[in-house]
């Protein structure tokens, strides 16, 4: 596979090392001989022998090696509406469809759970209110709990290189929100209870967000979102499909970026990502025809 000038960025911007050339012997017949290709991953690492069994960068939830793989559908249909998780909670009230500040004061007063007595700052999102972008990780760590800002740290960096990758700013390009809201102590991982809880906060978002495409951030984001226990090796590599309130929108999954700062190797896969969500993005009606820019960006919607 050659890499045109979109996935060339990608490939810098990511810090994948440099491209290697086909060899003469090995190029298929026709293939011009100098087309640039992605490094194999025979000399990489696997991610036992890099990552230690649970990973705490300081800007996210301790994360944990990928599970063993399991098989996931290629297709998976999920009507938030219907979603075991958001039916089971109450709707927060809204004044109106397009009230963002109404829905920030409500999850700021959120106590549906116990992370709200050890709470420093509600981590609402952040990023455009109108974006077509939806990209959701999994839980708040220390910088962000300090800050109130979602993706602040050290991932958080890492994050905005992967958007500069494909051509997107996270101010004015993508919204960025997390399964849960509140920093579970100590980093743990989200516990089922709370996911449950915080759900509704983000089905609130996702209904006045109306994004076109969906990227979600590691393997309790994805779980979340897909209203399922695969693991994130076996949703990665793939498009799923939401039929959101009469609405088809594409779901791509990747690892999160604090995994990536303990298992470089793996940003290859996440490049992999990114380029299919910016061609699911691309082949989506909203996108068709509105002259983007080649590597993304905003237009009017």
């Amino acid at each position: 596979m050659s890499l045109d000038a979109r996935r060339l960025r990608a490939w810098q911007a990511l810090e994948l090392g440099p491209i290697w050339q086909v060899r003469p012997d090995r190029a298929l017949p026709g293939a011009p001989q100098d087309a640039p290709m992605p490094p194999t991953t025979e000399s990489m690492p696997s991610a036992s022998e890099v990552l230690p069994d649970r990973v705490d960068d300081g800007g996210g939830p301790a994360v944990a090696p990928p599970e063993e793989h399991r098989s996931a559908p290629d297709r998976i249909e999920v009507d938030l509406g219907h979603h075991a998780a958001f039916a089971t909670m109450p709707r927060i009230p809204i004044a109106r469809s397009d009230d963002w500040t109404t829905l920030r004061s409500a999850v700021e007063a959120c106590e549906a759970c116990g992370l709200s007595r050890s709470r420093r700052n509600v981590v609402f999102g952040s990023g455009s209110e109108t974006a077509r972008w939806l990209l959701v990780g999994e839980a708040p760590g220390r910088d962000e709990d300090a800050s109130g800002e979602p993706f602040v740290g050290q991932a958080g960096r890492l994050l905005d290189r992967m958007l500069q990758a494909v051509g997107l700013d996270r101010t004015t390009d993508v919204y960025i929100a997390n399964t849960l809201k509140c920093r579970p102590p100590d980093n743990r991982n989200p516990e089922p209870g709370e996911v449950a809880a915080c759900s509704r906060h983000l089905a609130a978002q996702i209904r006045l967000l109306k994004p076109d495409i969906v990227l979600a951030l590691g393997r309790f984001s994805a779980q979340a979102l897909l209203n399922t226990d695969a693991s994130i090796s076996s949703l990665r590599g793939k498009v799923h499909r939401w039929q959101f309130e009469g609405r088809d929108v594409p779901l791509v999954c990747t690892y999160h970026p604090a995994y990536l700062l303990r298992t470089p190797a793996d940003k290859r896969k996440v490049w992999e990502d990114l380029c299919l969500a910016q061609d699911a993005f691309r082949a989506t009606g909203a996108a068709a025809g509105d002259g983007q820019p080649d590597a993304g960006g905003q237009a009017e919607r």
